[in-house]
């Protein structure tokens, strides 16, 4: 199991796109740790979000990292421009391209974090070839396009699997999709320590509520450690 610390992600996926930038704020004075950004393309995913300048115009409001999770193919041509509009990681597909080590090439030549993302349906083994070259892995517990979706139980499998991949290395492992109180406990359980929360945290779009919902998130996840 791993022993790093527990850090909470919310998705602004699920904030009030018409005051994004207050939204990513509000998150971070509740106690986000990180701020999870959504790029989806209408294409690779079935949904469309936003692009490198909104991205670039809400970086402005909070020093907390961005980890942008690159939901589009192919996502090579746009590496570069996320990376310049704020990224600190950026994660990419396994399933995007068929050359997942030179993506992961381009993001490091951008001098960012390098993650690799895989859907459901998608082996941990995918990752043996290239896990001595990222930085994070990324298990999504939902097929990945729209928020609100259900968790996935296979994904705790899956999140054991990347653990024991993981190894010793200094890798983030991250899960997104239907994480919330509920089952935050057996998710950090089976070695995530980066959680993505966007309807948990969101739902309702009341700022006065995001500390105590990413309090509950937290709690809920460290108890496995105490």
């Amino acid at each position: 199991m791993s022993q790093r610390p527990i850090r909470i992600a919310p998705s602004i996926l699920s904030a009030d796109f018409a005051r994004l930038a207050e939204e990513v704020r509000a998150i971070d004075a509740a106690g986000a740790d990180v701020i999870h950004v959504d790029i989806m393309d209408g294409h690779f995913v079935p949904n469309i979000s936003f692009g490198p300048t909104v991205m670039q115009s809400i970086r402005k409001a909070t020093a907390k990292p961005f980890d942008v999770h690159l939901m589009i193919a192919p996502v090579d041509p746009y590496i570069a421009a996320f990376a310049r509009a704020g990224a600190d990681g950026i994660t990419v597909h396994a399933e995007a391209g068929p050359h997942l080590h030179r993506s992961i090439q381009a993001i490091r030549a951008e001098g960012k974090r390098a993650g690799v993302a895989v859907n459901p349906a998608t082996s941990v083994s995918v990752l043996e070839h290239v896990i001595g070259d990222i930085d994070l892995v990324l298990v999504m517990s939902v097929n990945p396009g729209f928020g609100g979706q259900s968790f996935i139980p296979a994904a705790l499998e899956k999140l054991r699997q990347a653990r024991a991949l993981i190894g010793a290395r200094p890798i983030d492992l991250e899960v997104d999709g239907g994480v919330g109180p509920d089952n935050a406990r057996e998710i950090a359980a089976a070695g995530a320590d980066l959680l993505v929360a966007g309807s948990s945290i969101f739902a309702g779009n009341d700022p006065a509520t995001y500390a105590a919902r990413i309090k509950a998130l937290r709690d809920a996840a460290t108890t496995i450690r105490a």
